[in-house]
């Protein structure tokens, strides 16, 4: 089969486009031909050597859409010529990937395959981050960073699916705010002063709710707009930098700041994704739900798309055609 294997870490560069043989399914794995994925921020930094620990050849790539090949030993659930996203352990940049049952889903034959190969990252996280960790209530207000990004897009619509009756978004320039704005964003600001811009547009009270990507500084500031009983859920780390806050800032107004990791989810609880995936796809499905995307691009052309986000030049997601 082609993949793209990595075998050091580095720049685009370093990812090749091979001929390697098809992986075999263990007890309770299932292999799937795959038929699109999608480029997340997770590969870049997997690809650059700050979150793999670099068991090489490795192959990127962490959602897929595609059908059922073969299924292992001790797989009760899943068929061969089922239609299914999946979050494989394999890696998804080849044109079969071998995940475990408790990460496959079938999808119903009406899902558009764009949206079904952009969504399971997207919308699986966004739909814990809001529902699960967040605890959201209808009424609630959202404070949403990144917006104009595939999570932060995906995580707007969420959120007011979910009840919220105002989601605000920050986003890095000018240019990106029309992104936020057409994913559903009430308000939309940069991240210079996004602090008091909250504050007018909430009448001094503050977001009942912020996710949280970036860290550092965005974190930092987060906390002066954070209303009384707010959570702010941390779910990663794009400015590579650490923030603080102060413990006082939380028990006294009753705020609560989280952590998320979906990949650690996957990992040790993936049964928990199980009622997620009922909801989303539902979501999808109905068109409640829509997945911006912002460019597709062949699989050996994967360095391309790689620059293209690592250079924050995308909205929405970035779909890989593993057979096109």
């Amino acid at each position: 089969m082609k993949a793209v294997v990595l075998e050091a870490f580095g720049g685009p560069e370093v990812l090749q486009y091979l001929e390697i043989p098809i992986p075999e399914p263990n007890a309770g794995e299932v292999l799937i031909k795959t038929w699109k994925t999608s480029v997340n921020f997770a590969d870049i930094k997997n690809r650059n050597g700050k979150k793999s620990k670099g068991n090489f050849p490795l192959i990127l790539g962490i959602d897929l859409v595609g059908i059922v090949e073969k299924v292992g030993p001790d797989v009760k659930n899943i068929k061969k010529g089922q239609r299914v996203i999946a979050f494989p352990h394999s890696g998804s940049y080849a044109e079969f990937a071998i995940a475990n049952e408790q990460l496959v889903f079938p999808i119903p034959d009406n899902m558009d395959t764009d949206i079904a190969a952009a969504s399971p990252i997207v919308s699986f996280l966004s739909y814990m981050l809001v529902q699960n960790v967040g605890r959201i209530s209808k009424g609630e207000t959202v404070l949403v960073h990144s917006a104009a990004g595939g999570v932060g897009t995906t995580a707007i619509q969420i959120a007011k699916l979910l009840g919220a009756s105002k989601v605000i978004g920050t986003v890095g320039s000018e240019a990106r705010k029309k992104t936020a704005f057409e994913a559903g964003a009430d308000e939309v600001f940069t991240y210079e002063d996004f602090t008091s811009n909250v504050l007018d547009v909430t009448n001094g009270n503050g977001v009942d709710l912020i996710l949280d990507s970036v860290s550092g500084k965005v974190t930092e500031k987060s906390m002066d707009c954070l209303a009384e009983y707010g959570r702010l859920v941390h779910f990663g780390n794009s400015s590579g930098e650490v923030g603080t806050f102060k413990t006082n800032e939380i028990h006294s107004s009753c705020r609560s700041v989280l952590g998320f990791s979906l990949g650690n989810t996957r990992k040790k609880r993936p049964y928990l994704l199980n009622e997620v995936a009922d909801q989303v796809i539902r979501f999808l499905v109905s068109g409640e739900l829509h997945i911006i995307i912002g460019d597709e691009f062949p699989l050996h052309k994967v360095a391309e798309a790689h620059r293209l986000i690592e250079n924050r030049q995308h909205s929405g997601k970035i779909l890989l055609n593993v057979r096109g």
